[in-house]
């Protein structure tokens, strides 16, 4: 049975894992890119593209995606920025997949982060809303839909994600609304992965892997690689990296017969 492989990565707009954990780690989108083509992925799904600018500028053509499209040639790929919005931290932002083959009927779905309050800086802030793309593609004369979405990480604002279910609840009706091959991969951002994993378990989702960190500033496993009944998994890698503060989380699949 032919397989294909899916690469599931929170890139950080290229900047380099720093043992301190600061934020003002040099960006290296060079080698970002050099990591992202040594592992040969059918399908590449990424999260934090682009560096977030100030008062919520967008830069267009995004600078980062316009690179890895340079750079991955011979794959097709889709990306959206999130609804701009001033109140954008200097963070990541911005979700990209790419595909060996061709992707069609592509779609993004804002996800409304709720108004809790947090400090920033010295400052009172709100979070901005998150994204969920998606697009499908044919492999092996299959078709196949694939999402990609990065989530509010309530863990850092004080509160849960079990709290706050809306963002996890209008992804699971995504889902339940395919009926063929799907996955869905991405920054999740939910600490208590148990309540994530029964969550999309029960609308018939299963994650390739439970227990590997893959976050570098806290023991959580934030990263996931879902799929649907119409694929197994064959194998599974969570790869370190100093591309970023997340790692790769690497999967192959093939079709259920």
């Amino acid at each position: 049975m032919s397989t294909f492989k899916v690469m599931q990565f929170n890139m950080q707009f290229g900047q380099i894992w720093d043992d301190s954990g600061t934020v003002q780690a040099p960006i290296d989108l060079d080698l970002t890119i050099a990591e992202i083509r040594s592992f040969d992925a059918d399908i590449i799904i990424l999260q934090e593209v682009e560096h977030a600018l100030p008062g919520g500028v967008q830069l267009d053509p995004p600078p980062n995606y316009t690179r890895l499209k340079a750079a991955l040639e011979g794959y097709h790929s889709y990306f959206s920025y999130p609804k701009a919005d001033p109140r954008e931290l200097p963070f990541g932002i911005g979700l990209a997949i790419f595909s060996r083959t061709p992707l069609r009927d592509m779609f993004r779905m804002e996800l409304p982060s709720p108004p809790i309050e947090f400090e920033f800086e010295g400052e009172k802030k709100t979070p901005t809303d998150r994204l969920l793309i998606g697009a499908k593609t044919t492999l092996y004369g299959r078709e196949v839909q694939l999402f990609n979405t990065h989530l509010l990480a309530y863990f850092m604002l004080n509160s849960s994600s079990e709290r706050h279910l809306q963002q996890r609840q209008l992804v699971v009706e995504q889902l339940r609304r395919t009926h063929g091959p799907t996955l869905i991969a991405g920054d999740f951002n939910v600490s208590n992965r148990d309540s994530l994993i029964h969550q999309f378990a029960d609308a018939g989702y299963r994650s390739v892997q439970t227990t590997e960190v893959t976050w570098r500033h806290r023991p959580f496993v934030l990263d996931h690689i879902f799929h649907s009944r119409h694929l197994r998994p064959v194998r599974y890698t969570v790869k370190p990296t100093s591309a970023s503060d997340h790692h790769i989380l690497l999967a192959e699949f093939e079709f259920q017969k």
